[in-house]
C-alpha cells in the first residue's frame, strides 16, 4: 500500500487560528509545521497551534525561517552561515520548549520560504540549516524538496530526511517550484491540487509549467495554510488520496 504524509505550515496567521481555519485544516493533515518566531509566530501562537494539533492527533514539527517578519520570510537574505545556524537553533529550541510544556515532542523540521528555496541549490545554506538543527537534536526528521541536493546535505549531516512535494504549487521543468512572482505559481482549485497530489503519491510525478512530467519521489506532500481556499484544498487532497487507496499517515504512524 502506498503511504504518504500530508503536512501544512501553521501558526503563521493569527486570524487563521482565531477563525477556526487551522482546526479545519488539521482535520485533513498528518503533520503540522509550526512557525517558531522567525518569519512569524510567538509563544502564544505556538502554544495554541500545538494544542490544536495534539487534539487532532497531528504530529508537530518546527517551521523556522529567516528572521524577517516584515517580508514573511519570503525575501532572499544574505546572512552568514553561522547566523543562519544560530537562528535555526533558537527557533527550534523555542518551539520545543513550548511543546514540552504542552506535553508534546517535535518530530520534524521544515525550513520556510526563501530559506527553503535558496537551500535547494545552496549547499552552504543547507549545511547551516542542518548545523542549527543538530545543535538542538539529530533525532528530528528534516524535510526538503524532493530530488534536490539539500536532501543529500541533510543525510550527510546524519539526519533522517523526508522528501517533500507540493499539492498547491506549480513546478518548473527542473523540479523546482515556480516563483510566486508568477500569477500561476499557486494551485487554487481543490480538485486540481488533489489530482497533483495523487500523481505524486501514485506515479511519483508532477506536470511542470511547460506541460512536461517531472519525477518527484516524495514521502510527504504540503498544502500551504495561507493558500486561498486551503481548507477545501486540504480536504480534497486527503479525500482523493484515501479514495484511491493511499494510506495518509504521519511519519511515526506509517
Amino acid at each position: 500500500m502506498t503511504r504518504i504524509d500530508l503536512n501544512c505550515d501553521m501558526g503563521e496567521l493569527p486570524e487563521a487560528i482565531a477563525d477556526g481555519t487551522q482546526e479545519a485544516l488539521l482535520r485533513s493533515i498528518t503533520s503540522a509545521n509550526v512557525a517558531c518566531g522567525g518569519h512569524a509566530g510567538d509563544e502564544r501562537t505556538m502554544r495554541t497551534t500545538i494544542e490544536q494539533a495534539m487534539r487532532a492527533g497531528v504530529a508537530v514539527g518546527a517551521h523556522p525561517g529567516y528572521p524577517d517578519r516584515q517580508n514573511f520570510g519570503r525575501l532572499e537574505l544574505k546572512m552568514p552561515a553561522e547566523a543562519v545556524a544560530n537562528s535555526i537553533y533558537d527557533q527550534v529550541r523555542a518551539l520545543a520548549e513550548v511543546a514540552a510544556k504542552c506535553g508534546a515532542k517535535l518530530v520534524h523540521v521544515k525550513p520556510h520560504g526563501a530559506l527553503y528555496n535558496q537551500a535547494v541549490k545552496n549547499r552552504e545554506l543547507a549545511e547551516a540549516i542542518a548545523q542549527g538543527v543538530a545543535k538542538f537534536s539529530k533525532d528530528l526528521v528534516l524535510m526538503g524538496l524532493a530530488g534536490s541536493p539539500m536532501l543529500d546535505v541533510f543525510r550527510e549531516a546524519g539526519f533522517a530526511v523526508a522528501a517533500e512535494a507540493f499539492a498547491d504549487r506549480r513546478y518548473e521543468p527542473d523540479g523546482t517550484l515556480r516563483s510566486r512572482k508568477f500569477d500561476d505559481a499557486l494551485i487554487r482549485n481543490p480538485e486540481e491540487a488533489a489530482w497533483q497530489a495523487l500523481g505524486i503519491a501514485e506515479r511519483g510525478v508532477v506536470i511542470a509549467s511547460d506541460g512536461s512530467e517531472v519525477p518527484v519521489d516524495a514521502q510527504t506532500i504540503c498544502i500551504h495554510g495561507d493558500t486561498p481556499g486551503s481548507v477545501q484544498i486540504a480536504a480534497a487532497v486527503a479525500r482523493t488520496l484515501r479514495e484511491a487507496g493511499v494510506k495518509v499517515c504521519g511519519f511515526s504512524q506509517c
